[in-house]
């Protein structure tokens, strides 16, 4: 046996981890002891059951140990050398427990393994009494298709049930009986199924006892369950019903919730008898209490579970001080052994006890009742005997008033004034009143009348006051076992005034506690939690008051404050441990184990631990419980209360003896565990788990934990004695005013944020020293921001109530409410000396935070020591406390400046005065600030203004945000945010001069020395420094800072400006420079005006916004553009509250410049749109309007619709010349494209309507004015004068479709009536006449095509830093494109339309300037190509915007009202005009880059040349022309409009064209082909169709040249002359390629072999606008393609197309 334990002994001092102890009982009996043959394994965990136990070991193996009854191996059903569980090898288990004979375990990835007893299937198997090895659990949610596996993170098990915890925070039951809380009456569950009582709730931990359970939850947050005080929380059902029957109004409380009933079976005996045990694994030594403590359906045990919740709950403090209540009765006289009346009322004895236990509640907690408020003796001792006679004081009805109300419930108290006051004291007086131990007060005792006031209001403010057991009280027979109160007659005697003065209370209750979830970012756990607890109650185990079992969870009201962390059951009660390290206990105390001497507990009380012993972990077994707290040098202890067992109490002769109160084990016990960290308890035994201190690692984690709870209870004794008792004072605002009230307020919730983060690190450092101890998970290293902060911003919370004299202020109320009895004060401050000021001691008491992180970095610097230097532990180690150090030292430097500034308030007069010796208002009421401290000031006269008066005061503050110039009765304030200081240098007068410099002024400062210069500047250096960096709030490094010297120049500010004309009042926020707003920024006026953008030495420069308010519309001006020195410069959109847009160019706030103006307030069109050149905001130049909402020609009847000339012969007026039935203007609007000046047509201009009418000619002063010609329709024209819009007058000749015209004098209005004086000619009426056929050219009154668009191009110009076209420097063309890229991709980088990848490598490839030098070679030739391609693509490249607003203009004149046919050639000139600029643009680019019409070298072996290029090139050449560089750049944007004219003009011949298309096509082949006389050695005989030969039939359509016609096709896909022009060559060569395949030889074409074959084939590509395509190629075909090959080819094209017009169909 030595042997043994020797060898035991040796490997307890080898194992440095996990040392397991195991041992019964205390004294001398309790030795611990080690398990044998255990082989020195790391232990994490273990679980103890009834008579056995589970160990889990670092590897993650699972040994059992103890009695195994399940096994089937009668050779191992019973060992104490730990046995492993070979079925859990490689299961990575994590988590192990046991119930009283099953067992559970966890594994990482959350699957369950059950063995052992399953005779109720608690081990989840169905049909099996045993388990014999751990079998998986299957845990699927049904609710989820298809069913998902759940996943498990804590097991719980009790003796006939097991509960899971899943990680989705829900509670998974099976087994046997109402512990599971699931709705269901078919036991036992074999199954898991999910609590749906607790669903939506976040379960954090679960405990199982052995018929009950307990589950602690997160409190939801307000916003997610607001529950209703007057509806039971449970069922939902009013738990008061009143009912006013004549002079009667009756209060019942008959409500009984379903959650809390009575577990009976048809053989149960009946009520009043015996009731069976129903725990039938009680223990043979486990006595059941009397019967008389069992009341669960009478009155009197109803109103003792309220006493024992208001009464012990509420003050659990009185006991654990050691100072029990004087209303404590002995066992034998408790509450409990009250009888049940036949009465149908509570029993008097138990409403006295009740009102005298509500009386004997000193304060609504612990914390409370400690600070000594100036209350009256307990009301216990002054309790006054009711007199017989009815004759009552007044204060003893009001009294007994509030006490009836609290009874009944706070709904009676809304009705109090219906109560007969005399018969409620009437009805519930008893002559059997014991009289009171204590003196009773006199004068016919009565209360004083401010003690009875204050203890209506403790009693009003006291937590959970209405929670009453709300289970189920059964009828006896009749409705009057209800708990009714009938109270007769009206309110005469009592004041409802003098009751609703005593419902308010002078203590308030103030919440101070973090909303849920506040660090919710960090993970850390919530200390806002719940209890709940159902199952069997009949020891009092749930919690509720009474001894009901509950069949669903119902949460445990009492403890819903109290931040319950850690909870365990034993087998019959139940513990929580409070963030507090405070232990509630509550259920059976046969043997002591809830650590009090009540017996039982029905409601959590306080478990008599020794006053400043703190608890961090406990555990609970059968008979006794477990608690470990913290002991001397930071080594763990442990209390042990409970039974003792010992041999000769395991004989039944002996009876148990128990503690009374929980015993710290002998000192030689525990010197055997080392420290402690985890306790464990089951059945009898006691086991521990501890760590031997290497190196002293575990001696400084514990010392850290320990000192951590400790500053946690003393933060929550500051809080809870002093902050809210004074914050709940009535006259606190009063007493303070609204500011010094708001800022304790403010620091109050700061100090409880700080308190509620230091609890959740408690009970983090409790897990962490449970689990593996790795200092690298410890939360205050991985979230050391979180904890730096919160105690930061209470430091400044503090420092600014210090500063404006609030705890000089606080002193009075603090006096008053403490009754100037310091003593809690100075026992909380650690001050011994009572001669230190009230104000020192509160300041002192709201200090201890600055000063715990001192204490952080001792710690962490003992830590650090444990670790190699090199280590990354040591590294993350000295880098939070560094930081600690750093804001423990920066907080005290706050602490004081707020002190310092505090006593210069103190000290400042208060009032200056001036010339007149008036007082003026005072200057500290306007200064004082909070948050504002003092740096220095010139009291001294150690800094003067400059050139200052003899007699002038001059006075610099400043403070850490602002430099204050008090002069006079006037003082200026200049924030630090926009302060420069520089120092000036006079050699003259060799003065000690500063120059300071504010946005609106600059003045000089002189000081008194050198000493007092450079003191000054370094200090206003510095805090314009701090303040720019917010420094002043932030910790500056332990390691490394280096302080500026000067604070940035450049800054981001905000500022109000007060002198600037321009500016005044409005507010600046954004880049300063030197004074002056500089770089991005948003400037804000009164009115509502608004500018954000960029700034340039004080002006609106650069790229911004500017929003002004038109209030007559109550709308907004809006413009968004680029500025220069304040005003609108440059290209920008102006959107006019008017509804009128601008977008375009200005100059100096004008539009000037390239323009487009948009007004009107339709949405889709505006009804008038300008484009064209502004200068001065006028239209001045050429430019486009369209205005739809113009008629220019007047709508006349058919009648009156001829031209009102005088003919000799009327009946012979030709019908060619009646004007059509439709109005000539129209009422669609028109659109003028010509010259205009000051804002109105004069010069040359065009004007086309929507009905078709044309007009070029001369305007001025915006009327059609000298010659012009006017086109209707139906091709009628007029040439001659014009005197106004559409008004002839004067010479002119009018021209009839016909050819006749009209040549003389006219006078009227085109449309309206014409007066003619002059000759009609009849054209072709004789052969000679045929010449006289007039032929009407128009365009040359219109606008030369080069002054069209002049401003676009001279903006492009511009851009590129040239004066006038051509006339500027190369090299700085190409910086200005690429500032130009820059800038404005830096503009648009948030646009969507500019993220693209590729654009990106567009504008990329752009900002390199194309090296293009010496002669120009096709190789350079195609890079310049690529160039303009890509400068193009992009609207950023001053040549892309000058080809997107071509394009935009183009499309605004040519479309709509502008596609008339009359306009074609104007367009192709247009177009060539552009061709013509844009060339001129590149040229001046690429200066090396030869005239249009120059020829190039070409290398025909480097590089195979398309087909127009060999055309145009000799040998070895290639012409440079325009059309060849920008052609197929620009036409493609502008061919839809182009072509539409095209089609217009072409209308009539594309008619008879596509008519002739469709009647030869419905020929077949060899019809057709015969018809177009094509020779027969070109029909073809054979085609190939899909890779098949097939026989050209007579009936065969459309096979024939099938691959020349698809090629044809093409033609109509392609935009520039060019790539037709490949078309057409594409399809003469498919032709010969397919003949050559039907002659096998060589062959040469002639044209009259060609042509039909040609027709042929275009007669069967059936284009339709054919004549279009051939028009448009002809306008704009290079020059030098037309007499190559391809002109040839284009020629036939074009003679096919005049072929078929003319074709005879027959």
């Amino acid at each position: 046996m030595a042997d043994q334990d020797s060898s035991l002994k040796e490997q307890e001092i080898s194992q440095e981890r996990g040392i397991l102890h195991i041992w019964t009982g205390y004294g001398s009996s309790g030795i611990p002891e080690l398990l044998p043959g255990f082989g020195g394994k790391v232990v994490l965990q273990a679980a103890l059951g009834t008579e056995h136990g589970l160990l889990l070991t670092q590897d993650s193996e699972v040994y059992s140990f103890g009695h195994f009854p399940w096994r089937s191996d009668c050779k191992t059903k019973e060992s104490m050398v730990p046995i492993l569980e070979q079925a859990l090898v490689g299961m990575s288990v994590v988590n192990v427990v046991t119930g009283s004979y099953h067992n559970g375990a966890v594994t990482r990835d959350g699957a369950v393994y059950m063995w052992g007893e399953n005779s109720s299937c608690q081990c989840a198997v169905e049909n099996q009494r045993q388990v014999s090895i751990p079998t998986l659990v299957t845990i699927s949610n049904a609710e989820t298709s298809p069913p998902e596996l759940t996943q498990i993170v804590q097991l719980a098990c009790g003796e006939l049930h097991t509960l899971g915890l899943s990680s989705r925070r829900e509670v998974w039951a099976w087994g046997s009986g109402c512990q599971l809380g699931l709705v269901t009456a078919a036991f036992p569950v074999a199954k898991p199924q999910k609590l749906e009582h607790l669903a939506g709730r976040a379960v954090v931990q679960v405990a199982c006892g052995a018929h009950h359970s307990l589950a602690l939850v997160q409190k939801p947050s307000p916003h997610q369950r607001k529950e209703s005080s007057e509806k039971c929380h449970h069922c939902h059902q009013l738990l008061l019903t009143m009912t006013d029957q004549e002079d009667h109004v009756i209060i019942s409380d008959s409500h009984y919730c379903p959650l809390g009933v009575v577990l009976s079976d048809p053989n149960s005996k009946p009520f009043h008898s015996e009731p069976e045990n129903p725990f039938p694994s009680l223990p043979p030594n486990h006595t059941l209490e009397p019967q008389g403590a069992e009341l669960p359906q009478t009155e009197s045990e109803h109103f003792s579970f309220t006493t024992d919740e208001v009464g012990q709950a509420q003050c659990p403090n009185s006991t654990a001080e050691g100072h029990p209540h004087t209303s404590e009765l002995e066992p034998d006289k408790t509450l409990n052994n009250l009888k049940p009346r036949s009465s149908q009322y509570p029993d008097e004895k138990a409403v006295k006890e009740y009102l005298r236990k509500l009386t004997d509640i000193s304060q609504q907690d612990d914390f409370v009742k400690s600070t000594h408020l100036p209350c009256p003796q307990p009301l216990s001792s002054l309790e006054p005997t009711f007199p017989a006679s009815p004759p009552t004081s007044p204060s003893t009805l009001n009294t007994l008033m509030v006490s009836c109300t609290s009874v009944v419930g706070e709904r009676v108290a809304a009705t109090y004034e219906a109560f007969s006051l005399q018969k409620v004291v009437n009805y519930y007086q008893s002559p059997s009143l014991p009289e009171s131990s204590g003196s009773i007060i006199a004068n016919g005792g009565t209360l004083h009348k401010e003690t009875r006031e204050e203890q209506m209001k403790i009693e009003e403010c006291m937590p959970d006051k209405k929670s009453f057991s709300l289970g189920d009280i059964r009828k006896q027979g009749s409705e009057s076992m209800n708990r009714r109160l009938s109270l007769p007659g009206l309110l005469s005697q009592v004041s409802p005034r003098l009751l609703r003065k005593a419902g308010h209370a002078r203590i308030k209750r103030v919440s101070l506690t973090p909303t849920p979830g506040a660090n919710a970012d960090t993970n850390l756990p919530s200390l806002q939690t719940e209890l709940w607890s159902w199952g069997r109650g009949k020891e009092g185990q749930l919690g509720h008051g009474d001894v009901l079992p509950r069949l669903q969870p119902l949460c445990i009201k009492s403890l819903n404050s109290k931040e319950v962390v850690q909870i365990v059951a034993g087998a019959y009660h139940s513990l929580a441990l409070t963030a507090r390290s405070q232990v509630y206990s509550w259920g059976s105390n046969t043997f002591g184990q809830l650590g009090h001497g009540e017996s039982p507990t029905v409601v959590p009380r306080l478990a008599k631990i020794p006053e400043g012993v703190r608890v961090w972990d406990m555990a609970a077994g059968q008979g006794h419980s477990l608690f470990l707290a913290d002991g001397e040098f930071f080594q763990p202890n442990i209390y042990y209360s409970g039974q003792q067992v010992s041999d000769e109490t395991r004989s039944a002769d002996h009876s148990p003896t128990y503690t009374r109160q929980p015993v710290l084990l002998s000192s030689l016990m525990l010197s055997e565990f080392g420290y402690v960290n985890s306790l464990f308890a089951g059945g009898q035994r006691c086991l521990a788990l501890s760590d031997r201190n290497v190196m002293g690692y575990i001696a400084n984690l514990h010392e850290l934990a320990s000192s951590e709870r400790k500053f946690h209870c003393k933060l929550n004794d500051v809080k809870n004695r002093i902050l809210r008792p004074l914050l709940g004072l009535d006259n606190l605002t009063s007493a303070l005013g609204s500011t010094l009230s708001q800022l304790l307020q403010d620091s109050a919730i700061k100090f409880s944020k700080l308190c509620y983060l230091i609890g959740q690190h408690c009970v983090t450092l409790n897990k962490f020293l449970h689990g593996s101890k790795d200092v690298k998970t410890l939360v205050m290293l991985e979230h050391s921001k979180v904890f730096l902060d919160t105690f930061k911003e209470y430091s400044s919370s503090v420092g600014n109530f210090v500063v404006v004299g609030g705890f000089q202020a606080l002193v009075k109320p603090t006096m008053e409410l403490f009754s100037k009895n310091l003593q809690t004060l100075q026992q909380l401050s650690e001050v011994t000396d009572e001669n230190v000021p009230v104000a020192d001691l509160l300041h002192i008491l709201l200090d201890i935070p600055s000063s715990h992180l001192h204490e952080y970095a001792r710690m962490l610097l003992k830590l650090e020591n444990c670790f190699e230097v090199a280590s990354k532990e040591y590294h993350k180690l000295q880098q939070v406390r560094c930081q600690c150090e750093a804001l423990g030292l920066h907080l005290k430097k706050k602490q004081k400046e707020a002190e310092y500034t505090y006593s210069f308030w103190k000290t400042f007069p208060g009032k200056m005065t001036g010339f007149l010796m008036r007082p003026v208002p005072t200057l500290r009421d306007s200064l004082r600030k909070p948050e504002r401290r003092l740096i220095c000031e010139s009291s001294n006269r150690g800094l003067t203004l400059q050139h200052a008066g003899r007699f002038s005061i001059n006075w610099f503050i400043l403070f850490n945000d602002a430099l204050v110039h008090a002069q006079f009765s006037t003082h200026h304030i200049f924030p630090l945010t926009t302060l420069w200081i520089e120092p000036q240098f006079e050699e003259m007068s060799n003065l000690n001069t500063l120059k300071i410099t504010i946005p609106e002024e600059q003045f000089i400062l002189t000081a008194a020395s050198p000493q007092e210069k450079t003191k000054w500047l370094r200090a206003i250096n510095q805090a314009v420094d701090q303040v720019l960096s917010g420094a002043s709030d932030n910790v500056v490094p332990g390691i490394g800072s280096v302080m500026r010297v000067e604070p940035p120049i450049s800054r981001t500010a905000k500022y109000t400006f007060y002198k600037d004309p321009r500016l005044k009042e409005a507010t600046y926020e954004g880049r300063w420079l030197v004074g002056k707003p500089h770089g991005k920024g948003v400037l804000r006026w009164p009115d509502g005006r608004s500018y954000s953008g960029d700034f340039k030495n004080g002006f609106e420069d650069g790229y911004g916004e500017l929003i002004v308010p038109c209030k007559a519309l109550k709308k907004n001006d809006h413009y968004q553009g680029h500025w220069k020195e304040g005003k609108m410069h440059g290209h920008g959109i102006y959107k006019y509250a008017t509804g009128e847009v601008y977008e375009g160019s200005f100059y100096d706030n004008l539009r000037h410049g390239h323009g487009l103006l948009r007004s009107g307030k339709l949405t889709s069109s505006c009804p008038s749109m300008f484009i064209g050149q502004w200068a001065q905001d006028k239209k001045m130049g050429y430019g486009m309007f369209d205005d739809i909402t113009r008629t220019p020609a007047i709508t006349c009847p058919a009648s009156a619709r001829r031209v009102g000339w005088s003919w000799p012969w009327t009946s012979q007026v030709p019908s060619s010349v009646q004007l059509r039935d439709q109005p000539l203007g129209g009422t669609g609007g028109e659109k003028y494209m010509g010259m205009w000046l000051d804002d109105a047509r004069h010069g040359n201009g065009v004007v086309v309507t929507q009905f078709g009418l044309y007009f070029e000619g001369t305007f001025c002063n915006n009327k059609m004015m000298g010659n012009g010609i006017l086109l209707s329709e139906d091709d009628t024209s007029f040439e001659g004068e014009f005197s106004d819009d559409w008004i002839l007058n004067g010479k002119g000749i009018l021209t009839m479709a016909n050819g006749d015209y009209l040549e003389g004098t006219f006078n009227g209005e085109w449309g309206a009536g014409i007066k003619v004086a002059g000759t009609y000619f009849k054209s072709n009426l004789y052969d000679s006449d045929a010449e006289k056929a007039r032929v009407l050219k128009l365009g040359k009154l219109a606008v030369d095509p080069d002054e069209k668009w002049k401003a676009v191009f001279e903006e492009c110009w511009s851009q590129l830093g040239c004066e006038s076209a051509g006339q500027g420097d190369v090299l700085r063309a190409w910086e200005n494109i690429a500032v130009c890229l820059t800038t404005s991709k830096r503009q648009h980088k948030d646009s969507p339309d500019f993220r693209s990848r590729s654009h990106a490598q567009t504008l990329e490839s752009l900002e390199i300037i194309p090296q293009i030098v010496g002669p120009i070679t096709m190789d350079k030739y195609e890079a310049i190509r690529k160039y303009l391609i890509k400068a193009c693509d992009t609207p950023l490249h001053p040549l892309g915007n000058l080809l997107e607003t071509l394009v935009a203009v183009y499309r605004m004149t040519y479309v709509g009202v502008g596609a008339n046919r009359r306009l074609l050639q104007q367009a192709v000139k247009e177009i060539k005009s552009y061709l013509t600029r844009i060339f001129q643009l590149v040229r001046f680019l690429f200066p090396d880059l030869p005239e249009g019409g120059s020829l190039i070298p070409v290398n025909v072996n480097k590089r195979e040349l398309g087909s127009e290029e060999r055309d145009s090139c000799g040998h070895g050449s290639q012409m440079i022309t325009s059309c060849s560089l920008l052609l197929p750049v620009l036409l493609p944007r502008l061919y839809p409009p182009l072509f539409t004219l095209y089609a217009l003009d072409n209308e009539q011949e594309e008619d008879v064209y596509w008519e002739c298309v469709l009647r030869l096509n419905k020929q077949t082949d060899l019809a057709l082909l015969g018809f177009l006389g094509v020779q027969q050695k070109f029909w073809p005989v054979a085609v190939s169709v899909l890779g098949e030969k097939m026989e050209i039939q007579s009936t065969t359509k459309e096979v024939c040249y099938a691959s020349a016609v698809e090629s044809l096709q093409q033609i109509s896909t392609t935009f520039t002359p060019a790539d037709k022009l490949n078309v057409i060559q594409q399809t003469f060569e498919e032709i010969t390629q397919e003949v050559l395949t039907m002659l096998q030889e060589d062959f040469l074409w002639s044209m009259d072999n060609l042509f039909p074959v040609f027709l042929y084939v275009v007669l069967r590509a059936r284009i339709r606008n054919l004549g279009s395509e051939v028009h448009l190629i002809e306008d704009l075909m290079d020059l030098s393609v037309q007499h190559g090959e391809q002109g040839i080819m284009f020629t036939t094209l074009k003679a096919c197309y005049y072929q078929i017009q003319h074709e005879k169909l027959t």
